[in-house]
């Protein structure tokens, strides 16, 4: 009998903390090793965020949390999506997990059966697919390019769907292309959905503020998707705050339910801290944060305008996130400095050992063709990765 389980056993480790780790080991043997792998803003959470978990720890906040949230979070949410996507709420429609990656996780486990297909438009956050198979769900990607700015059309959409078709899981802004669909963009997907009334969404915002185009846009506005909707966000990305641990969903009743009976079964309910400092957060303005969202666009025309000098790397213009998703084939096949590049995973491992840059695989994200480069780096830090990564393909 074996020791660990079949389903371990078949997942993958999560390309962008592993990466994150082979960088940090390479600096524990003292290598000065830049970290552009990891999607962390290197802003500071704001003061007025910290403020109040200090206040909540004066104020004794200890005790476990309600599993869905606490109700003022919960209204702060609702608040947050009528605000900034138009999008309306009922408290018992609203969970809040431990970061948005619970909240997949959840969603996953208690709406797919064995063999339920799951559309994912590539390339696709790096856990995508992995909770799908965690859940017995089958992924089915669709591939784009960078020269549909690596959206999914209308076209490719209704081709990849079967009559074993449960969902659609795409993000927008998208890690790890930076790629924003617009209102018609996703219009024009919900007029093929109409067709398929069988499938829901999920619609990963959680980068929706680092926006740098003509805004963000819920397909859940649309009145024949908001019953087949699933809105997912979270705190982690806009407010600089990873390490809180605080995402969330908005979903049709039956659905929210259902997240909250498996949630109770698997972790209850989030930190009691975190929750009362993000009541704070959703509560205040979105300009509270452009600060960090006016940097991270100087960074993208920063780390563009840089990779435009690197023979080989071709790019498209992100309109949000903090990450670039550059095309690397031209060296697929070459040797460099020794080392032959087979594909995406050779190119970025040559550039964490030769350039000292850690970057993450495109294949991890499933797009072979392509290696993720994240900016929420300083900008000194920037521009002297980028020199190394010239240095070490020339």
């Amino acid at each position: 009998m074996q020791l660990l389980s079949d389903r371990i056993l078949n997942m993958a480790t999560s390309a962008t903390l592993a990466m994150a780790a082979k960088a940090r080991e390479l600096r524990g043997e003292g290598k000065d090793i830049i970290g552009l792998s990891l999607g962390e803003p290197d802003f500071n959470t704001p003061d007025f965020i910290k403020e109040a978990a200090i206040q909540a720890i004066n104020d004794d906040y200890n005790s476990y949390t309600p599993v869905d949230g606490y109700v003022e979070l919960k209204e702060a949410i609702i608040t947050k999506f009528k605000r900034d996507n138009n999008l309306t709420y009922s408290l018992p429609q609203i969970v809040v997990s431990t970061g948005a990656k619970q909240a997949l996780a959840n969603i996953a486990a208690v709406m797919l059966n064995k063999g339920d297909e799951v559309i994912l438009p590539c390339p696709y956050w790096v856990s995508y697919s992995d909770i799908v198979k965690l859940n017995d769900g089958v992924p089915v990607e669709v591939k784009t390019s960078i020269e549909t700015d690596f959206k999914m059309t209308p076209s490719q959409l209704e081709a990849a769907i079967t009559p074993n078709t449960k969902m659609i899981w795409f993000s927008s802004p998208c890690n790890p292309s930076g790629s924003v669909y617009s209102k018609l963009e996703l219009r024009a997907l919900a007029d093929v959905l109409v067709n398929h009334p069988n499938i829901y969404v999920v619609s990963d915002e959680i980068y929706e503020h680092i926006n740098y185009g003509e805004g963000h846009a819920s397909i859940a506005e649309f009145d024949d998707m908001y019953d087949r909707t699933i809105t997912v966000n979270g705190v982690s990305k806009a407010f600089a705050m990873t390490g809180w641990r605080i995402g969330y969903i908005g979903a049709p009743e039956k659905i929210a339910r259902a997240c909250n009976k498996m949630q109770g079964q698997i972790t209850s309910g989030a930190n009691c801290i975190a929750q009362r400092a993000v009541i704070t957060a959703l509560n205040a303005s979105p300009s509270r944060v452009q600060y960090m969202i006016d940097e991270f666009k100087e960074r993208r025309d920063l780390i563009l305008n840089l990779l435009n000098d690197v023979k080989g790397f071709k790019s498209n213009t992100p309109e949000g996130a903090f990450y670039v998703f550059p095309d690397v084939t031209h060296y697929f096949g070459k040797t460099l400095r020794g080392k032959t590049i087979n594909n995406a995973t050779d190119f970025s491992l040559y550039l964490l050992e030769e350039a000292l840059v850690a970057t993450v695989t495109g294949e991890a994200f499933g797009n072979p063709d392509c290696i993720r480069i994240s900016y929420a780096a300083s900008k000194e830090q920037i521009i002297e990765a980028i020199k190394r990564i010239k240095d070490a393909v020339s």
